[in-house]
């Protein structure tokens, strides 16, 4: 409660800095604004495969248009308006798609229906070199973020100064109150350990969808006093960044996250760009600890290097593993409202914040524009050696997958986009039994 007055004085006071009741003043905010958006067609099948006799072989699929539209007005001294009206709208799904296993959830609402919901409405200020933004927002922190990987993200209410006083550095602080899950958040169901993980609800994510919600009440079913975040990024030495975040989730837990990537020059040839990059994740419970002891460690490093178009790189992360008395919560890393800054993530597949997981990933991508066309592609290989005690997998796992992107040049800012993975035998703790599935993504965005 006193966090949200004291937000409240912070706004009142940025208002009464300036004048914008005049009808001149409105129409000249107004006058100067701009439409922006982007129309989306996402169609998606995986087929699922089990070693479990008692389950029988199945392929999910699903069609869906929609996308956002968003308006945001001209600044008045320093005054501006913001606001984005989000839609999905599935097809071809046949008349029992609420109870149909074989329609994959991932593009729609509850029973999987389509759904519409007024994503943004914010009020923005910035005066020199501070900026305050609240109220109904997208975000893409690394611990909280849009996911934008299905047709809708993520999406935050939140109040936001952010401040570039100082050379070369950003620094952040905010409280994050309320979160609408994205449509991808509903591959994970209930929840449970791998929900938690994966970046959503541990109660609840099929349902908690096109609602903004208190964001307790979506990561463990118990109201909270939302998320504080403070951060600082720096930039101020060549071809590195820093940067470091903390996030107080209240009563739940609180998220430190830090990470630093460096580039340079090949001294054999000016061609050869290398870089490296290390992140480093600590979570502790705090106040009522309403999920229980956590004490996850995780960390990860890249190694790449870039040479005219083509991009390769290595990726290791490790997190502290869980005794046989833990619960599996206690040394995983809980990431709740999206976001997922981890070198070593599949497009699926986000073991690497279970608890005792050692993960590793290779990548190669290639823009192919020397060709005559504006088409990146990339191969990847992911690898996920699980411990015992994580709450979810029995055994190892791994995913492998591709990404084509490719830009047409007749028609400007159309994106056509093929994605695929590959997941080969997970193994459940629960039953030992193994899951594997081939999924295909076929994405048009249109942006406008």
């Amino acid at each position: 409660m006193k966090k949200n007055i004291a937000i409240s004085v912070i706004t009142v006071g940025l208002l009464s800095s300036v004048n914008v009741f005049g009808a001149e003043d409105l129409s000249t905010m107004f006058s100067e604004g701009k439409a922006s958006g982007q129309i989306r067609e996402f169609s998606i099948s995986r087929t699922m495969a089990y070693s479990d006799a008692t389950k029988k072989d199945y392929t999910r699929t699903a069609n869906a248009i929609g996308g956002y539209l968003k308006y945001e007005t001209g600044a008045y001294s320093g005054l501006s308006l913001g606001t984005a009206f989000y839609t999905t709208n599935g097809f071809g799904l046949g008349s029992n798609k609420a109870t149909n296993v074989e329609v994959d959830p991932t593009l729609l609402g509850k029973d999987n229906e389509g759904y519409s919901l007024l994503g943004e409405a914010y009020i923005q200020y910035k005066n020199s070199n501070t900026t305050f933004k609240g109220g109904r927002q997208k975000l893409d922190t690394p611990l909280a973020g849009s996911d934008d990987a299905r047709m809708l993200p993520n999406l935050f209410e939140a109040y936001l100064l952010i401040n570039t006083d100082i050379k070369d550095t950003t620094l952040i602080a905010g409280h994050v109150t309320k979160f609408a899950q994205g449509t991808f958040g509903r591959a994970y169901g209930a929840g449970g350990i791998l929900g938690a993980t994966a970046g959503y609800s541990a109660v609840d994510a099929k349902n908690q969808v096109g609602d903004f919600v208190n964001m307790g009440d979506y990561a463990i079913g118990q109201s909270t006093d939302g998320v504080s975040v403070i951060s600082a990024t720096y930039t101020g030495v060549k071809n590195l960044k820093v940067q470091a975040w903390d996030y107080y989730a209240h009563d739940i837990l609180n998220a430190f996250y830090a990470d630093a990537d460096y580039s340079w020059t090949c001294l054999v040839s000016e061609k050869v760009k290398p870089f490296v990059a290390a992140q480093v994740i600590k979570e502790n419970e705090v106040g009522d600890k309403l999920v229980g002891n956590v004490e996850g460690m995780y960390w990860g490093a890249k190694a790449g290097a870039k040479v005219e178009n083509f991009t390769a790189y290595v990726a290791y992360s490790q997190t502290s593993e869980n005794s046989s008395t833990n619960a599996p919560t206690e040394n995983a890393i809980i990431t709740p409202w999206g976001g997922m800054p981890a070198y070593t993530q599949g497009m699926v597949t986000r073991h690497q914040f279970l608890a005792g997981t050692k993960a590793s990933k290779v990548s190669a991508a290639y823009n192919w524009k020397n060709f005559g066309a504006d088409v990146n592609t990339e191969l990847y290989y992911t690898n996920y050696d699980m411990a015992d005690y994580n709450g979810y997998t029995f055994d190892d796992a791994s995913e492998s997958g591709f990404d084509v992107i490719y830009k047409p040049e007749a028609v400007k800012n159309l994106a056509l986009r093929l994605r695929a993975n590959y997941a080969d035998d997970f193994n459940v703790a629960s039953s030992k039994a193994t899951t594997s599935w081939n999924e295909y993504r076929f994405i048009v965005n249109y942006n406008f």
